[in-house]
């Protein structure tokens, strides 16, 4: 059995502003997290569906991309919510999991796309593909921290 932790925690306003790096956050269930745009419906790709309410990245697939494509981006570029260290998130597809105290369901995989590399400028696509991340839904309050420990519900 494995258990991950989140690396870091970032949130934006609006659809194309700025991922801001936070130390915490409030899980909202069925509607995202505390401040982010898709929490305040001001996503891009909005649609009051689960699959918009959290996404996630792997702190290895920014790695892999800076390492086997020569492409640089910071936890935040790619985007995503949450970026977890040691959590197989492709693995999570369909499967409940806890951050902390709040539990998560695993909806479908987050691939990149060609609205991620018109807002970084870098050819992401190749480099993310199946490694974008992890869309999910919130099924319990509570507030996610920087540092929480990532676990499989059994």
């Amino acid at each position: 059995m494995w258990q991950g932790t989140i690396e870091s925690i970032h949130v934006a306003t609006t659809a194309k502003a700025p991922m801001q790096a936070i130390a915490q956050v409030s899980a909202l269930p069925g509607v995202g997290l505390a401040g982010d745009r898709y929490a305040l419906q001001l996503g891009t790709f909005f649609k009051p569906e689960p699959d918009y309410e959290l996404t996630l990245i792997e702190a290895e697939a920014i790695e892999a991309l800076r390492r086997d494509y020569a492409i640089e981006i910071g936890p935040g570029d790619a985007r995503r919510n949450l970026v977890t260290r040691d959590v197989p998130l492709n693995h999570l597809v369909g499967r409940e999991f806890m951050i902390g105290s709040v539990k998560i369901h695993g909806i479908r995989l987050c691939e990149p796309c060609s609205h991620l590399e018109a807002l970084t400028g870098r050819s992401l696509i190749k480099g993310l593909l199946h490694r974008g991340g992890l869309r999910a839904q919130i099924l319990s309050q509570g507030t996610i921290h920087a540092g929480d420990k990532v676990t499989p519900c059994l």
